[in-house]
């Protein structure tokens, strides 16, 4: 995990003037306060809180320490081994006392409750900056993690002191408070500094826990006290519908997978095998027996990796887990970017649950989300008053179809929190990648919108130049820094080079999702078997443009929601047919190239669409045919990472020939797969109709044995059992212009797979 340090380099030692910028002179001898200054320190409208509180020389050999404490029905100063008694200033707390001596002095302050207790504490105020001004100024540069190394509330010590120091971007704020359970959410205790280069707040506070809740009071421009904001950066969140962030400070833990990194750095996955398991943590798996709660991470560390393993896929997706106030949003409107969503537990479970994956050999993707944020008060938008996230013109900063807002990629500060946050998901918590969502909203100006609903570039076009700058930086970013990790589009349009190198001309992305696979098998296995002769090119299109991104087949969450019903369901026929439809579309799905990605659900054939409310229905397993599924899906994941043929050469053009690909009339497809060594082909044939087919002929491109690795017609997945006894050796019977070929038996609604032996 990235170290964020736990000692804070701080500008100025504690004793000096806090300045109010880095390079800011130590505050001029000054009188005592006016009254006035004094009722707008108390009601919270003052923007210079160290210009006002803390310690003040007020002549030669004089100081003045100025404290609000509402709370106290008296105060005194402890220094030097001295009590100096507060003298109270204003009705609501405004306190003063006067020392006397030639340095500034360090000392406690000893409150007096109103029920007589005591309490010590060091005073915020006599604390100067620990941020430095170079750091602020990386807040403009897109692709450092500057972001989550200075903002939010960093967990450390400073001059020996122990504490949280808080800051947060609002340049157009006219005070910012931090509030919390530890000050009675009153935004009159801990006003910030302001650093006037930047439009950042800072505030160091002593003496503060893990665990305690607090958010940001903020007055914007206008005067007006907005509602209480979550912090931007928090690295920790309440459990929704509670909205505070929690001190936690950006997560310790000791990590135990060096090697699985080691080895994910020298990986180069367009080359791997990349099979995802696609996982919305409050549905997978609930514990009805108490109240049909959610698991918890620990409990997703001992359930869903081992199943995950035993079914083979190389990697879990995760539906966004950064902290989102609606459960019916599955995540997809967050709020706090930097914060695993504490339903599931905290950031150090999560982490383990991380490492564990790791141990068991499978990598995390995150579903990333930056391309909007939702509208809930306390969340980014109208931040400090003004637009500050988003755009103003909802042309531009308004999405129509969820009612959310939309970044401004234009504003620089706004794209490096954004680039910061995908760098801190790889970097800090050690995750294998980022599925980015909605791309193609990010990149069309005009994206869901009619004419005058939107306003084109500078070049009269529509594709949104911030966003695809943003987007780039980002890429650039996230494999400069996280080697072996892989970014992945969901891009649904026909925007070239989205997953080509910036500089190329590409968007930088590792992978894309090929919705036009996804959209076009999907009505063809949809149709009865007597029709499908009309919808071949479904299967075959896809073939045409497969190699001009580097694509992700995905059959995802989006394909069993509002109405879509499941997997299972779109299949025709009877009972049997709709099995064997759907052993035989996994069959051909795997044996296509592109990377995997399943729903979880579809690898037992869930019959019912998927409801985020609840569980998946485990109990189907008891049933023959839906465990068949689920074991063909098993040996389809192990039959694919274990022969290079099938991914070596996902990429590549060269990697796979067509075999048959005209049978229309039969509903009959088959190709060969080849890998990067000689003798590494495999050979995939589909039958789509309910027709068993003795003595098919398909040519091969080398003469050997072809073992039958996989026949989704298997009695032990619920087949008929048609097949071809485990393999056989190809003839020199030329057929399809090959030299060799084989006599193939081929069940009905059924795919096999043949792998040559050498």
């Amino acid at each position: 995990m990235t170290a964020i340090d736990d000692s804070f380099a701080s500008g100025t030692e504690r004793g000096s003037a806090p300045p109010r910028a880095a390079e800011a002179p130590p505050p001029a001898a000054r009188p005592s306060l006016h009254p006035d200054t004094i009722k707008a320190v108390m009601a919270a409208d003052h923007g210079d809180p160290f210009g006002i509180l803390g310690p003040h020389q007020v002549g030669p050999g004089a100081w003045e320490v100025r404290a609000v404490l509402p709370e106290a029905r008296a105060a005194t100063l402890l220094t030097a081994g001295r009590s100096i008694p507060f003298e109270r200033r204003h009705p609501d707390g405004f306190f003063i006392a006067s020392v006397k001596g030639e340095g500034r002095p360090l000392y406690e302050i000893e409150v007096e409750h109103w029920d007589g207790s005591r309490r010590k504490r060091y005073d915020p105020y006599s604390f100067g900056s620990s941020i430095e001004q170079h750091d602020v100024n990386a807040l403009r540069e897109v692709g450092t993690n500057v972001v989550y190394r200075i903002l939010g509330a960093q967990q450390g010590n400073l001059d020996g002191i122990d504490g949280f120091r808080f800051a947060v971007w609002a340049p157009n704020a006219r005070r910012v408070s931090v509030v919390g359970d530890f000050n009675e959410w009153d935004g009159r205790r801990h006003p910030m500094r302001q650093w006037q280069d930047g439009g950042v707040w800072e505030l160091f506070v002593p003496g503060l826990k893990v665990g305690q809740t607090y958010k940001f009071e903020i007055r914007g421009p206008d005067g007006s006290v907005l509602p209480l904001k979550a912090d931007p950066v928090a690295f920790r969140a309440q459990h929704p519908p509670e909205t505070a962030s929690v001190l936690n400070g950006a997560t310790r833990y000791e990590w135990q997978d060096k090697s699985w990194m080691e080895t994910r750095g020298a990986r180069d996955p367009r080359h791997s095998a990349i099979s995802i398991y696609e996982v919305h943590l409050g549905s997978w798996a609930r514990v009805p027996d108490e109240g049909n709660r959610y698991l918890t991470y620990k409990e997703m560390t001992e359930r869903l990796i081992p199943y995950v393993k035993e079914m083979g896929f190389t990697h879990i997706e995760l539906l966004p887990i950064t902290e989102f106030p609606f459960d019916g949003s599955w995540g997809y409107q967050p709020v706090s970017l930097f914060a695993p969503t504490s339903r599931f537990g905290t950031p150090e479970e999560f982490a383990a649950f991380v490492d564990s994956a790791h141990e068991a050999g499978i990598g995390i993707l995150l579903d990333w989300v930056p391309g909007h944020f939702p509208l809930d008060a306390h969340g980014l938008g109208l931040f400090d008053g003004t637009h500050l996230y988003e755009h103003a013109d909802p042309r531009q900063g308004f999405h129509q179809d969820w009612g959310t807002y939309i970044y401004n990629f234009g504003r620089t500060e706004v794209a490096t929190f954004l680039a910061a946050n995908a760098r801190f998901w790889l970097e800090h918590y050690h995750l294998d990648g980022l599925r980015v969502d909605a791309v193609a909203s990010m990149l069309y100006l005009d994206y869901s919108r009619r004419a005058g609903e939107w306003i084109p570039n500078q070049y009269g076009g529509n594709e949104n130049l911030d966003a695809i700058n943003f987007l780039r930086k980002t890429n650039e970013a996230t494999y400069a820094h996280a080697p072996g990790t892989i970014t992945v589009a969901e891009e649904s349009t026909s925007w070239p080079g989205v997953s080509h190198p910036t500089y190329t001309g590409g968007l930088g992305f590792g992978f894309k999702w090929n919705m036009g696979w996804m959209h076009d098998t999907l009505q063809f296995i949809s149709k009865e078997p007597i029709h499908r002769r009309y919808h071949h090119h479904d299967l075959t299109f896809g073939l045409l443009y497969a190699f001009s991104e580097n694509f992700v087949l995905p059959l995802s969450h989006d394909e069993v929601v509002h109405g879509k019903g499941s997997l299972l369901g779109k299949m025709p026929g009877d009972r049997w047919q709709k099995f064997a439809n759907l052993r035989a579309y996994f069959g051909f799905m795997w044996g296509h190239p592109g990377k995997k990605l399943l729903f979880m659900g579809g690898e037992f054939g869930q019959e019912r669409e998927w409801n985020h409310n609840q569980s998946l229905d485990w109990h189907l397993l008891e049933d023959p045919l839906h465990r068949g599924v689920k074991d063909a899906i098993r040996d389809l994941n192990h039959l694919y990472t274990s022969t290079p043929a099938l991914y070596s050469r996902d990429v590549e053009a060269g990697g796979f020939q067509w075999l048959v690909a005209d049978d229309q009339d039969n509903s009959v497809i088959a190709w060969a797969r080849k890998g990067k060594e000689p003798g590494e082909i495999a050979i995939v044939v589909s039958n789509f109709t309910p027709v068993p087919r003795q003595g098919y002929r398909i040519g091969v491109p080398e003469a050997g044995f072809y073992r039958e690795a996989f026949n989704s017609d298997a009695e032990v997945y619920g087949g008929s059992n048609v097949g071809n006894q485990g393999g056989l050796h190809s003839d020199d019977s030329p057929s399809h212009g090959q030299a060799q070929s084989l006599n193939l038996t081929l069940p009905p609604l059924g795919t096999t797979i043949f792998v040559l032996q050498r």
